[in-house]
């Protein structure tokens, strides 16, 4: 990882412990390491130096602070693996409040608070979002919704209905019965990005997805609702098409697209806060973090990147990382590097690009609910 000097200072100006793991600082004049978070009186910018490992400072000849203790794990590391293990319970089964906390040796109020400033949803908010995408997988192969409703992790078969009937685009007993209530129509067509492919619903566009071969992106759609009708659209859908081609070539046409949007709470947030993003400019994963009102929650912006159903319409594009590099890119980076290209051009020849709306902005409702958007 390359490290920003002026960003790392930063950090140790404001004793930024999100920073601590990330890198550490030395004092010349001390003799000292220490890690951002470190309470010692700050040092002036011209003495300090910078190491990502405790291992190099000590080799430049530097000895660990005995106050911050920066070779000892930190406060933030530890609550970080917590919340990951938490996340981990969480996803192989249901899980209470106190049971989480009670693992991570913390008091239940406590983890309550760290578990949504590292990932923007309450335990309870998660493990809700992890049910429902079990239940996408369950109510295919169970044969009958109370079977899937109680392996998918619910206690009651009101509590199933409550929480996934109005989430998905067809009642229940029709996906048991394999789906046949929801018709996808499909349409391809060749682009200088490669095939793209794109699914329509009752409710809009489903999703867009960008590949190499015809068959790929007509697979990762069938895939996505494997339990549907999936059948070609044909001419009649030519004209649909066109507007989406036409998105591809000139992003600002995007925001018109009427998109079918299925993802949890947190994921429909972090795409409107990439709908947000200009087009010609980029973003951070911290930067969507704090616009959405979670600063902390980096990794749960990146997976909710990572689940975008909708290339270029919800531009996850144009999330960087923190130096500016790209990141990995769900429909491959070179094809996000010519996304980033294209989109520069004009930007360069238009006034500064308005800033990023913050999460006063309404977020995205999810219009047709969570399906299964792995």
């Amino acid at each position: 990882m390359t490290l920003d000097p002026d960003t790392a200072w930063e950090a140790i100006l404001s004793r930024d412990a999100a920073f601590d793991g990330v890198f550490l600082y030395a004092v010349k004049t001390t003799g000292i390491f220490c890690r951002p978070s470190c309470p010692a009186r700050k040092p002036l910018r011209r003495n300090v130096r910078f190491f990502q490992l405790n291992a190099e400072a000590e080799a430049a000849g530097y000895r660990a602070c005995k106050r911050c203790k920066p070779k000892a794990i930190s406060t933030q590391q530890r609550q970080a693996l917590a919340v990951e293990a938490a996340c981990r319970t969480l996803e192989a089964a249901p899980a209470s409040l106190s049971t989480l906390a009670g693992a991570a040796g913390l008091h239940a109020n406590h983890f309550h608070r760290v578990f949504a400033a590292h990932t923007g949803v309450s335990p309870k908010a998660y493990g809700d979002a992890v049910a429902l995408k079990r239940v996408a997988k369950t109510l295919g192969e169970a044969e009958t919704v109370t079977d899937a409703a109680f392996a998918a992790g619910f206690e009651t078969l009101a509590q199933f209905y409550d929480r996934v009937a109005g989430r998905f685009g067809l009642r229940p007993n029709a996906m048991v019965r394999g789906g046949h209530g929801e018709v996808i129509i499909t349409r391809q067509t060749t682009t200088p990005l490669g095939v793209l492919t794109v699914a329509f619903s009752r409710n809009g566009i489903a999703a867009i997805v960008l590949s190499d071969a015809a068959a790929e992106g007509l697979g990762d759609v069938t895939a996505r609702f494997r339990h549907a009708l999936v059948v070609d659209g044909g001419a009649d859908f030519s004209a649909f098409l066109d507007h989406v081609v036409a998105a591809v070539a000139e992003p600002a046409q995007a925001e018109a697209l009427p998109l079918d949007v299925r993802g949890t709470a947190f994921e429909a947030r972090v795409w409107r806060a990439l709908r947000d993003i200009p087009v010609g400019t980029t973003a951070s994963y911290g930067e969507i973090a704090a616009a959405i009102g979670a600063p902390k929650a980096h990794r749960a912006v990146a997976r909710a990147c990572a689940a975008n159903a909708h290339a270029v319409a919800i531009p996850c594009h144009r999330v960087v990382r923190a130096d500016g590099s790209l990141s990995g890119y769900r429909w491959g980076v070179p094809r996000k590097a010519a996304l980033l290209a294209t989109e520069a051009v004009p930007a360069m020849k238009s006034e500064a690009a308005p800033a990023m709306k913050s999460e006063a902005a309404p977020a995205m409702k999810s219009e047709a609910g969570a399906g299964d958007d792995r």
